[in-house]
């Protein structure tokens, strides 16, 4: 290194450089690791502290753990939001991770949260175990202009199809007879119905998505149900629900989650094989299902938003939502009849009475028959599958009851709080068709709302509410329920994505 001229002093900068290292050599030498922990943890803590901030008139929640948030309410299964509602009124909120949720209760709140102030709750948030699978796409959990133009889509093409008409009432009528003919077998023994159940409501769908029905001893299809039901229950466990709160970190832990990933894929493998199928003999004049009109759709100048991921996704969201939910609510009914004997032989009677052992019931019979709609209804609220909707997300800053909830703002409408509201309900903990009637007819209640209401309603009621009807109504002309010789019935559940009866073993003992 060339010496300083006579007369020129160091540069400045070198000095303090040279000191600057000096002196931060000192420090780092002098703080102790524990030390350097501490400082790493407080620095943690405020930037979670400050990523979590809420606006002052939030709506209120439990003490919220730092990092976790709120996560001990995962792990209790009796009732958490009954309780934090007592405690904290009937809108309040809750940290999962690094999510805010706020719960809505009442029919009020939940009426003004999906329908007046609809627009502003009307996204699906990104939970990571679906967007994980499906990413923002289909039916269900897609949002904005893809969302309507796919709802928009599947609903005419679910009507020209049926839905609404009597060539669908005629397929659900045909699977009626597939399904007593499978009970009848059983020759009054004691069996469990799930699956044959399962098989005959998933066939109607099918009908309509993929173009045919499945046989009860169709191998591949049974196994496609059984994955189906796994994974329902699987997405309610504790493990799943953590990865949505933390998937980077569960996401190398073994636990439900997993399989709730494996199973998806093996599902979307078996629509994709259909898909396939439809796709070597596809007329572009034709349409014979679902499918057909959707690759039509596809091959479209106009049909950007449509591609077959997206087809796979609406086609496994038809799938499970066109089956699960039907499917809970008929054993749930077989379970009550067998559980209230006299409510059963009422329904019985009122059968007899307007349709006879001679044909099978048709759509047409239902306003004859107050009694046996009311105890379907009954079935519906007192078994309340979806106990916390599906849960929206709010699209901009909204006040709500004097609360203020911003933007990206998790939110669930607590149905189990209307449908179980003393206030509305004149017995709400006991199966009571009552409620439901009226001088004798049947009464249409405004709490009633088992397929959540406002504009992200489910598409499907029209043919869920049909399904139900023809179903059940042709079991009980044809069955009388019974609970298996020295056994108890209970109405336990099993929490998953609905809740479900725990499995039980019924006798269809022929009348």
């Amino acid at each position: 290194k060339a010496a300083p001229r006579p007369g020129r002093p160091e540069p400045l900068c070198v000095c303090a450089h040279s000191c600057s290292r000096t002196m931060l050599r000192f420090l780092w030498n002098s703080i102790s690791l524990q030390m350097l922990f501490v400082f790493l943890f407080v620095f943690l803590l405020v930037s979670d502290y400050m990523k979590k901030r809420k606006p002052k008139d939030f709506p209120p929640g439990p003490f919220s753990f730092p990092f976790l948030g709120n996560v001990q309410f995962l792990m209790i299964i009796n009732d958490p939001i009954g309780m934090l509602t007592e405690k904290h009124g009937h809108v309040f909120s809750l940290q999962i991770g690094s999510q805010s949720f706020v719960i809505v209760n009442g029919l009020p709140l939940v009426k003004e949260t999906l329908v007046s102030q609809g627009e502003n709750f009307m996204d699906r948030p990104d939970l990571p175990i679906n967007t994980d699978v499906f990413g923002n796409l289909g039916l269900v959990f897609s949002n904005g202009h893809l969302w309507k133009r796919q709802r928009r889509f599947t609903l005419t093409t679910l009507r020209n199809f049926g839905l609404g008409k009597r060539s669908l009432e005629e397929r659900i009528q045909e699977e009626c007879r597939f399904l007593t003919d499978a009970f009848r077998d059983e020759q009054g023994n004691p069996f469990n119905p799930h699956l044959k159940i399962n098989n005959a409501v998933s066939n109607i769908i099918c009908s309509v998505t993929f173009g045919n029905r499945f046989e009860y001893h169709d191998e591949d299809f049974q196994n496609l149900l059984r994955l189906m039901e796994e994974t329902v229950t699987l997405q309610g466990k504790i493990m799943s629900q953590l990865y949505n709160a933390f998937p980077s970190i569960m996401k190398y832990l073994p636990g439900s989650h997993q399989t709730v990933f494996k199973n998806w894929k093996l599902m979307k493998n078996f629509v994709c094989n259909v898909i396939n199928k439809h796709k070597e003999d596809l007329n572009p004049e034709e349409s014979r299902d679902f499918i057909d009109s959707y690759l039509q759709e596809m091959a479209k100048p106009s049909g950007s938003d449509f591609c077959e991921e997206n087809l796979v996704a609406c086609a496994l969201d038809l799938l499970f939502a066109g089956t699960e939910t039907t499917s809970t609510t008929i054993r749930w009914a077989l379970l009550y009849m067998a559980v209230y004997p006299e409510i059963q032989a009422r329904v019985q009677a009122e059968i007899d009475a307007v349709i006879g052992q001679s044909r099978q019931p048709a759509l047409e019979d239902k306003n004859n028959m107050p009694y046996t709609n009311a105890v379907i209804h009954e079935v519906q609220r007192k078994s309340n599958i979806i106990p916390l909707n599906v849960p929206r997300q709010t699209m901009k800053d909204t006040v709500l009851a004097g609360f203020r909830v911003p933007k990206g703002t998790v939110m669930i409408a607590n149905i189990s709080s209307v449908m179980f509201d003393k206030k509305e309900w004149e017995t709400p903990h006991s199966f009571n068709p009552g409620h439901f009637l009226k001088d004798g007819q049947f009464w249409k209640r405004e709490a009633f709302m088992p397929f959540s209401i406002g504009k992200r309603a489910c598409l499907g009621e029209l043919l869920a509410r049909a399904e139900l009807f023809l179903f059940f109504t042709a079991l009980l002309q044809k069955f009388t329920f019974q609970a298996p010789p020295d056994t108890i019935l209970d109405l336990e559940f099993t929490l998953g994505i609905t809740l479900a009866p725990r499995p039980y073993k019924i006798c269809a003992v022929p009348r």
